[in-house]
């Protein structure tokens, strides 16, 4: 059962909580009343933490799992507009990295930042593979090449394209997962068609948190499609059961770094 723990030295009744509820199962508190989920509407809470994050005095908390609970003071994590805005258009897809080894203490930091990632209902669907032996990855981009030799004569929309990763692999050089040291795939749950979207963001967390970790990343689109049909790559994932591949990125250290911004085209918006 969902509750709430309330400090009643530190609420102030305002009711905030009660107000910023999506699940709308807080009761609003007053004078003689701490705020408290409402017994029958237990059932209905999605866990977000709204509550808790809003409480401008720090005195609910969800009582989940008994444990973890950042405090920040005011102000905090609250970066300028421009500072973030160059931050995010500096990002760039990395396809030449370094031998390098990321550490997977580095590689938790940043998926322990991208566990925040929104999912639909809070539902948190999405689960980690994370593959740091490059050898593996190698095997994973082999299994890939073999999914594009098998498109060819079937007509298949991407036959065409996928005639020079193919003669680029022949030849020695990795077009699919560009050399990359480390993949990480997130899946979901194969039941939960809504859980694909959650991983998408999931990953755009983890993509946009990696450079401040000096960690650079490219979006794993064949290896991904492929995963979504070829059995021998499925089984060499080897997710747990009842769960599919959703999309991976490839990542590491960049051997080379970025230092301009280039242009892109004009943002297209219509307003109502």
């Amino acid at each position: 059962m969902v509750s709430i723990i309330v400090d009643p030295d530190l609420c102030t009744r305002c009711g905030i909580c009660s107000k910023i509820c999506p699940a709308m199962v807080i009761g609003l508190a007053d004078e003689n009343t701490l705020p408290a989920v409402w017994e029958d509407r237990a059932g209905m809470c999605i866990t977000c933490g709204h509550c808790e994050a809003a409480c401008p005095s720090g005195a609910l908390r969800l009582n989940l799992h008994g444990g973890e609970r950042e405090i920040r003071s005011p102000g905090t994590g609250v970066i300028p507009p421009g500072e973030l805005g160059i931050y995010m258009k500096k990002r760039r897809s990395v396809r030449h990295y370094k031998k390098k080894p990321v550490s997977r203490d580095l590689v938790e930091r940043v998926l322990d930042i991208a566990r925040y990632a929104p999912s639909g209902g809070n539902a948190q669907p999405v689960q980690w593979l994370v593959v740091q032996d490059p050898e593996e990855v190698r095997k994973l981009a082999a299994l890939t090449a073999d999914w594009m030799k098998s498109l060819m004569g079937t007509g298949h929309p991407m036959e065409g394209y996928v005639s020079p990763f193919i003669a680029a692999w022949e030849k020695g050089s990795d077009q699919i997962c560009r050399g990359a040291p480390h993949l990480v795939i997130t899946h979901v749950p194969a039941d939960n068609p809504g859980a694909m979207t959650d991983a998408i963001i999931a990953l755009t967390y983890f993509d946009l948190a990696a450079p401040s970790f000096g960690i650079g990343t490219c979006w794993a689109g064949f290896l991904s499609i492929a995963a979504s049909s070829y059995e021998p790559l499925v089984q060499a994932l080897a997710l747990p059961p009842g769960r599919k591949c959703a999309y991976g990125l490839m990542f590491g250290y960049p051997q080379y770094q970025f230092h301009n911004i280039p242009e892109r085209n004009p943002v297209q918006v219509t307003w109502r």
